[in-house]
């Protein structure tokens, strides 16, 4: 059940870490009421930036207006502490395992500037594309999928779809 590498590094195994994944999005149900997502951080993450540099802009904006009040922050939300647990979570199990190393993996045939760049632009077109959806992938496809939900199926055969698509085009950024 153990997956240790030749260089002694070790990964959980899958079927395990779905098991768990399942049960975190189960409890995240009978404890909120609602599934997981990340998407709802980042935009409390945004909100609170564009107050803190131009407050009257936000305060006059249809869009951030709706997210301020004088009773809590943005910040507050669950999800930016579910967010800040997972980044906590994956360098402290990067740290204990050994696998934490700063570095830019990409095929030979580009430099690391236009790798960065291209991820930076991929993670771009995915927030904004996350706002457009009102939710990211693991609050739209993933607890979707939970509940068994038509609309949570359609977009996982979207996301897959246009993985698949997107992939074959940019595929020499990575091989």
């Amino acid at each position: 059940m153990e997956n240790t590498k030749r260089d002694g590094s070790f990964y959980i195994n899958p079927y395990l870490g779905g098991v768990m994944l399942g049960l975190v999005l189960f409890a995240t149900y009978y404890i909120t009421g609602r599934g997981l997502g990340a998407s709802g951080a980042v935009k409390s993450t945004v909100v609170t930036a564009v107050h803190a540099v131009a407050p009257q802009h936000a305060d006059k904006s249809d869009y951030y207006s709706k997210f301020l009040s004088d009773d809590a922050s943005p910040m507050s939300n669950w999800l930016v502490f579910e967010v800040l647990g997972v980044l906590a979570g994956g360098f402290l199990s990067g740290a204990l395992y050994g696998r934490l190393k700063l570095k830019v993996e990409h095929s030979p045939k580009i430099t690391n500037k236009k790798r960065l760049l291209a991820a930076l632009a991929g993670g771009m077109f995915f927030g904004i594309g996350s706002q457009f959806a009102r939710g990211c992938t693991s609050g739209a496809a993933l607890s979707g999928m939970a509940v068994l939900s038509a609309s949570g199926i359609i977009t996982m055969m979207a996301i897959f779809g246009s993985a698949y698509l997107f992939s074959w085009i940019f595929k020499r950024l990575w091989i």
